[in-house]
């Protein structure tokens, strides 16, 4: 099982949305590194849920319930671009702000902090344990 980081706008989709429709299918990512990250997740795999442009942080995590397959709101007859089935685990007791993300030694290396631009990003396992520990979510270390 791997862990990823998906940013959102909040005003167009947030962590609440994701709660009140209980899954949602994470589509409209248009960057193909973004893209092969969404083709690289697996049925099981953690999705740590980030805010972007407001409020600037972590704030839930997520599982994907569906692998990649064609994104719908892509031009007709475009394959090249996928999303994946997620649904809400638990929001974190408390968000994860990117000021501490980039002052944090585990966490400043983040792909998500290297590539500002790229929506979609995979997490370490010391990057994933971390930012639980940060956010006040307790889940098993291990994961296989």
């Amino acid at each position: 099982m791997a862990a990823w980081l998906g940013k959102t706008e909040p005003f167009k989709f947030s962590w609440d949305d994701l709660v009140r429709q209980g899954s949602t299918f994470w589509d409209g990512v248009r960057n193909a590194q973004a893209r092969n990250n969404l083709q690289a997740m697996a049925v099981g795999d953690e999705f740590f849920l980030y805010h972007s442009n407001e409020g600037l942080a972590v704030v839930g995590l997520a599982r994907v319930v569906g692998a990649a397959r064609r994104d719908p709101s892509a031009d007709e007859g475009d394959d090249r671009w996928v999303g994946v089935d997620l649904a809400p685990v638990a929001a974190l007791p408390r968000p994860v702000t990117l000021k501490e993300i980039k002052a944090h030694p585990t966490l400043m290396g983040m792909a998500f902090v290297r590539q500002g631009r790229l929506s979609v990003s995979p997490v370490t396992d010391a990057e994933r344990e971390t930012l639980l520990a940060l956010g006040g979510l307790s889940l098993p270390a291990a994961r296989p």
